[in-house]
C-alpha cells in the first residue's frame, strides 16, 4: 500500500496543529518544510509528535559535508524521523547526512527530480539518473521523484530498484493520484488537503486512492 504523506506547508503553529488534528487518521507521515519551521520553529516537530506519525524534515539539505552533518544531527535531535537532501552537492556531502541518519536510526531521501516545470531545465534526465544512482551508492533509503511525470518515476525506479520513492506533485501541481500510486511508496499531497474547506474529507479521499 502506498503511504499518504501530508506536506504541511502552512505558516503558523496553530494552523499546523489544527490541520494535523483533522487529518492524522488518514495519514502515514507528515512532511514539514521551511514555510512552517521558519514560522513556528523546530519545536513544532515535538508538538506534532502527539499524533504519533513519522515526521519528515523537507529541508533539501545541500551544503558541505560538515554543515550537512550538523543540520542532520539537529533535525533528528528535534524529533524528526527522516530528512530530505539534495544530491547535487556531491557524494561526500550526501554521505555525511547518511552517516548522521544512521546514527539517529532515521531515514534519508535524496531529491532526484522535482515536480515543477522548471526542474526540467537542470534537475532531470541524465542528471536525475546520476543522482538516483548516487542515492543507491551512498546507502540512502530512497529518492524523491515527480508525481507530475510518471514516466520519469518509472525510469528512476529502474535505477534504485527496491529503495523507496516518495512523490510530490499530486493535486495542485497536476499529478494524478490513481496513476502514480502504483509506482511509488509514498504519495506527497499538500495544498489539495490543507487549502480545502474540509481537510479531513480530502485526506480521506487520497487515503482511499492509495490503497
Amino acid at each position: 500500500m502506498t503511504e499518504l504523506i501530508l506536506a504541511l506547508d502552512v505558516l503558523t503553529r496553530e494552523e499546523a496543529l489544527e490541520i494535523a488534528e483533522e487529518t492524522y487518521p488518514y495519514l502515514d507521515a507528515i512532511k514539514l518544510g521551511y514555510p512552517l519551521v521558519l514560522g513556528a520553529g523546530l519545536s513544532v516537530a515535538r508538538e506534532l509528535s502527539q499524533f504519533d506519525l513519522p515526521l519528515i524534515a523537507d529541508f533539501k539539505v545541500a551544503d558541505i559535508p560538515n554543515t550537512n552533518r550538523l543540520i542532520a544531527e539537529h533535525v533528528f535531535e528535534s524529533g524528526f524521523s527522516a530528512i530530505i537532501a539534495h544530491g547535487f552537492a556531491g557524494s561526500d556531502s550526501l554521505k555525511a547526512i547518511v552517516e548522521a541518519t544512521e546514527n539517529a536510526g532515521g531515514e534519508c531521501y535524496v531529491v532526484a527530480e522535482m515536480s515543477h516545470p522548471g526542474a526540467l531545465e537542470f534537475l532531470s534526465g541524465e542528471t536525475a539518473e546520476k543522482i538516483a544512482q548516487m542515492a543507491v551508492d551512498c546507502g540512502t533509503d530512497g529518492i524523491i521523484a515527480p508525481a507530475t511525470r510518471p514516466e520519469r518515476v518509472k525510469a528512476l525506479r529502474s535505477i534504485i530498484k527496491d529503495k523507496k520513492i516518495l512523490s510530490p506533485g499530486v493535486g495542485a501541481q497536476g499529478g494524478d493520484a490513481r496513476e502514480i500510486a502504483p509506482l511509488i511508496d509514498g504519495m506527497i499531497v499538500g495544498r489539495s488537503i490543507y487549502n480545502s474547506e474540509n481537510p479531513a474529507k480530502e485526506a480521506e479521499k487520497f487515503a482511499f486512492v492509495r490503497r
